[in-house]
């Protein structure tokens, strides 16, 4: 009977080990990072850049927020990295986000809503746009009012949009707005 009684407890320990490993696998399997992509002109009105978004880790503290461009070439023109923990910090105060769960929601949103058709700006500048306290670098907002070439907009936070668009000249992506 005492054989009988410790193979029973031995198989309950077993069968309850399995069933939390059960859970937990399942959560893993049910959480997905974001992964996109979306090609549009942008180094050159007549070809098709690849802009690309990824969103790895599966905790605040571990996730990043990977965006890049690469030109129809294949080449890579555009990279930054930001850490989830700055995302979150620099957001508004208003929102609660002090669980884990909406940490990680918030930060999937704002990956999901990274390529909205808004932020795709087409023309970068138009011409008749007069550069104001925002734009770092006149002479190269006066270059995409000529060259008509197209712009991209993204969030850092609350009050932090960045504004990129190629350069000809300088042969490199550029921040040509830096605003609320």
């Amino acid at each position: 009977m005492k054989k009988f009684s410790l193979f029973a407890a031995t198989c309950l320990v077993i069968f309850i080990g399995c069933r939390s490993n059960d859970k937990e696998n399942k959560a893993l399997a049910e959480f997905k990072n974001v992964n996109q992509s979306v090609v549009r002109s942008f180094s050159d009105l007549n070809a098709q850049d690849t802009f690309k978004i990824e969103l790895t880790g599966r905790k605040p503290e571990d996730i990043m927020l990977i965006f890049n461009i690469k030109k129809a070439d294949g080449k890579e023109i555009y990279k930054i990295k930001l850490k989830g923990t700055d995302l979150l910090r620099s957001t508004d105060p208003n929102v609660d986000l002090s669980k884990e769960k909406d940490q990680i929601a918030f930060l999937k949103t704002i990956a999901n809503n990274f390529f909205l058709e808004d932020n795709f700006l087409e023309p970068a500048v138009i011409p008749s746009d007069k550069p104001d306290s925002y734009v770092p670098d006149k002479a190269f907002y006066e270059e995409l009012k000529k060259s008509g070439l197209n712009g991209f907009k993204y969030r850092l936070g609350k009050e932090n949009n960045l504004y990129i668009a190629w350069s000809d000249k300088a042969q490199k992506v550029k921040i040509y707005y830096n605003c609320c």
